[in-house]
């Protein structure tokens, strides 16, 4: 090592970016940039003895903080950083003009280096000249001004290093003696654990015995991957025992991580011995394949997979299940029949995320309770139920809730309720649609022995999706069938049973796959078909229809503004009044739901939309008219004249649609347009009355799949021998209702005042016929016994029954009246209906708790406990007048 030479006052500034040069240290750097270029050429080369340079470390970041030495208008010009080699630095120069206003801090303290060899190149084919410095550090400086000259900076500065008495006044310490030798015993230390691994380091010997103790912890330091700010320590570090003492440390941690990888690395090396011997005999198979001309991709393809097995984060059990399956499929040619299977199958193993999961955020009970009044009106006690249940979860993250099960008619926003708990738990939605599935096998899979199995739905959507705790939703389970190849509802049991499907064994998979973390939701549109197991699993929340009044916010709130978007269609071109849609929930849809109303509206649309299409709406310019060019725009901006202007919005199909040339009107619906798209009204308020003109005729009502409904029950008697005749598709439930119903009758046939005491038997050379209208549609249920008994005692005494008057319940043979469910979903079909007057067994008036307030206030409820002849005749005579429907 060369004597330090003096250092001169002033000294050309070499920025060094994210990177601190070290006295004794030895660096090459590839100038490009002008200001470096300009630097080198000035400070060294047109110099006939080389001179010096500093080199002053600067942050490459705009945050850190401005001192004194900040420098505005000086940017990334002359920046270097080093390469990975150990003493290869590359200009960091390629900014654009933007950055070269960024304001960049300078350290106040550099290095003075010299260099030790310099190289001029002409980069070809833009002429650019390039030069290649080998800078020595020598010397600590600090900065006392710092100047520009030019495109580069030229600083005043002082020596902070000791000078030579100085060093030898301070070499007498005994406290800077001992840090000397802890320094060179380190440093020896890793010397000897180097000089096993590397052949170079005698050299390294040589300096330790010949350099300076404080020159060799700058040079020692200069070596080690060490962080930038480390580096502006050790650069900092002026007092001999500072520096020292750091670069003791920095040795000491340098041998700590060479002793931890080499313990690493010799448990590694015995685990990876069996390895390696595989390595070799499958390096010499693939030799031997390709002399024979057997050689392809395959064994490629498999390391990929192997590769892609290790990171998929399986279970130690089924890790090792999957290595005796790659094992075997290695062992097999890719023309065996088994090969494809065994390939796809690890592949699904690969691709199951036995431990990735969705990141959840934290729920937010409000927001949360925004989004479900957003996407859906009305369901108060519905949307509080999932508010419950968002709120335990974010109590409880690991609480293992119950399995909701939305139970109502088509067209309630069942699937939509589901989607919105996924989004409020920031969770992936899978839907898994069961309707008509009778296979088992959609649940489990098919095991691997059959031709083209296949994993079930549950293993599939998980691995659609990706995360191990989404939201699946099991849609339409009471649509489950069951035959010869299993019970699929039978199957879910263990789905959704929490203590079994932490080890859920698909049968395609063979191995247990957790199912825990995924929260379930069903949808059903009745309970009955559902085994009583599997909904015993199951919460069961109702979702009763929508009456008319929620269906008209509906409408206007969420309908008609989707419909208008998926059509093309805008408020501006079609308006749909409240009172039209009244009328089309009034006269066409009479449905629990909201799905055929938002049909209707669709229709409305589609006609609108064929008239806006024929329209012409646009002025079309003359073939004549040539429009104004970009370069007559450009001249009248450059003489200064004032242009109006004018935003012309941009069409669907990024055409440009003025206002000023649109002759386009509102299109508003009224009952004329209404008529003619959709036809005569399907429902009137004359039908009750003219059905139930005739005695015989009773109106009842039922629950089906689509929410409540209205039935009609007709009977008639004639010539016979008292046989009793049963039609419209009628279950084995309601046929025994009607044969009780029938019975009940005749055995109180004088206390209703239908015959004389000792009068013969109403069935007399006579048959009763009971007919259910709409006979198409099957129809059984344990709620038409009161229904039937009005209607019998109606025809027998030849008085007609009240046209505004509805009953459900069931009767026992003894005439007591039992209580039946949905009884919602009834009084609001009646409602639909115009229905006045509603007859309810008496243990189901505490039902009526749920129908919306404004419903009741428009109806007559009673509750019947018996029927008993004064008051079934009440019912009868107190209409003369028929009410409407």
């Amino acid at each position: 090592m060369a004597e330090p030479v003096d250092l001169p006052s002033r000294l050309g500034i070499l920025p060094f970016r994210n990177k601190v040069l070290l006295p004794g240290a030895i660096i090459r750097i590839r100038c490009t940039s002008p200001s470096s270029v300009m630097l080198v050429e000035q400070e060294l080369w047109q110099k006939e003895e080389k001179g010096l340079i500093g080199v002053l470390p600067v942050r490459d970041t705009e945050a850190a903080a401005v001192g004194s030495m900040l420098s505005p208008g000086v940017g990334n010009d002359s920046g270097e950083r080093s390469l990975k080699g150990p003493a290869d630095v590359l200009d960091s120069q390629k900014q654009d003009g933007k950055n070269q206003q960024k304001l960049i801090h300078w350290h106040n303290r550099g290095v003075a280096a010299r260099a030790l060899h310099l190289s001029r190149g002409v980069e070809k084919p833009s002429g650019r000249v390039t030069y290649i410095v080998v800078l020595e550090g020598l010397c600590r400086f600090s900065v006392q001004e710092l100047s520009a000259r030019g495109t580069y900076r030229m600083a005043r500065v002082s020596r902070l290093d000791m000078t030579k008495a100085e060093l030898e006044q301070a070499e007498q310490d005994p406290d800077l003696l001992l840090l000397s030798r802890q320094f060179k015993a380190s440093a020896m230390e890793l010397i000897s654990i180097l000089e096993q691994k590397q052949k170079t380091v005698g050299r390294t010997k040589v300096l330790l015995e010949s350099v300076p103790v404080h020159r060799l912890a700058d040079i020692f330091v200069a070596s080690f991957e060490i962080s930038f700010e480390e580096q502006l320590s050790m650069l900092d570090s002026v007092d001999l025992k500072v520096r020292l003492s750091k670069a003791t440390e920095l040795v000491d941690r340098h041998l700590q991580s060479i002793r931890v990888a080499e313990k690493i690395t010799q448990k590694v090396e015995g685990q990876l011995s069996k390895s390696q011997k595989e390595f070799l005999l499958r390096q010499q198979m693939r030799a031997i394949k390709e002399e024979l001309g057997d050689n392809d991709d395959d064994e490629d393809d498999i390391a990929s997979l192997e590769r892609k097995m290790q990171s998929a984060g399986m279970p130690p059990n089924i890790w090792k299940h999957a290595q005796r399956e790659l094992r075997r499929l290695r062992k097999m040619q890719p023309q065996q029949p088994g090969y494809s299977s065994s390939r796809v199958y690890l592949e699904l193993l690969a691709d199951l995320p036995w431990q990735k999961g969705s990141e959840e955020r934290e729920i937010d009970l409000r927001t949360a309770k925004e989004r479900l009044d957003c996407d859906h009106y009305g369901l108060v006690k519905v949307k509080q139920r999932i508010i419950e249940y968002l709120a335990v979860w974010k109590l409880k993250p690991d609480a293992r809730g119950p399995v909701l099960c939305f139970v109502g008619p088509p067209g309630v926003g069942k699937t939509s309720l589901a989607s919105s708990i996924a989004a409020a738990l920031n969770r992936k939605f899978v839907r898994i649609s069961l309707g008509g599935v009778k296979d088992e096998a959609d649940i489990r899979g098919h095991r691997r022995t059959y031709v083209g199995s296949m994993p079930g739905r549950l293993i599939d959507g998980l691995k659609r999706v990706a995360v191990n705790n989404p939201v699946i939703l099991l849609d339409e389970i009471d649509k489950t069938g069951s035959d010869v190849r299993g019970d699929p509802a039978s199957a879910l049991l263990e789905v959704l049973d929490p203590e079994q499907n932490k080890t859920f064994n698909d049968h395609y998979l063979n191995v247990p796959f957790d199912l825990s973390k995924v929260i379930f939701v069903a949808t059903a549109n009745r309970v009955q078909p559902v085994p009583p197991a599997l909904l015993d699993r199951m919460e069961v929340i109702e979702l009763p229809g929508y009456t008319p009044e929620e269906k008209l916010k509906i409408a206007m709130k969420h309908l008609i503004p989707r419909v208008l978007d998926q059509h093309g269609l805008s408020s501006e071109s079609l308006q749909i009044p409240e009172v039209i849609v009244k009328i089309i929930i009034q006269r066409y849809t009479r449905e629990a739901g909201v799905r055929n109303l938002e049909r209707k509206l669709a229709a409305l649309a589609r006609a609108a939309a064929v008239k806006v299409a024929e329209q012409d709406c646009m002025v079309q310019l003359s073939k004549d008219v040539h429009p104004m060019t970009s370069s007559l725009l450009d001249e009248r901006l450059a003489g200064g004249a004032e242009v109006e202007m004018e935003v012309i919005p941009l069409g669907v199909n990024g055409q440009e649609i003025s206002n000023t040339f649109s002759s386009t009107s509102v299109l508003v619906v009224d009952e004329a347009m209404l008529e003619k798209v959709l036809g005569p009204p399907r429902f009137d308020d004359r039908e009750a009355a003219e059905r139930v003109a005739t005695p015989g005729v009773s109106v009842g009502l039922v629950w089906t799949s689509f929410g409540g409904e209205v039935q009609f029950v007709e009977a008639t008697a004639m010539a016979g021998k008292g046989d009793l005749h049963l039609t419209g598709q009628l279950g084995d439930v309601i046929k025994e209702s009607a044969q009780i119903a029938l019975t009940w009758v005749r055995a109180r046939a004088a206390d209703l005042k239908l015959s004389a005491a000792g009068e013969i038997s109403l069935l007399e050379n006579r048959d009763i016929h009971i007919h259910f209208p709409a006979g198409a549609v099957p129809k059984d249920g344990p709620s038409a016994g009161v229904t039937l008994v009005t209607s019998l005692v109606s025809l027998f005494g030849q008085r007609k029954v009240r046209a505004d008057t509805a009953m459900t319940g069931e009767m026992t043979l003894r005439g007591l009246v039992l209580p039946v469910g949905g009884i919602k979903d009834k009084v609001l079909a009646a409602h639909r209906c115009g229905i006045k007057r509603v007859i309810l067994p008496e243990r189901n008036l505490k039902d009526l708790a749920e129908v919306p307030s404004a419903i009741l206030a428009g109806m007559e409820v009673r509750g019947e406990g018996n029927l008993r002849g004064a008051e079934v005749w009440l019912l009868l005579s107190l209409a003369s007048d028929s009410g409407g429907c």
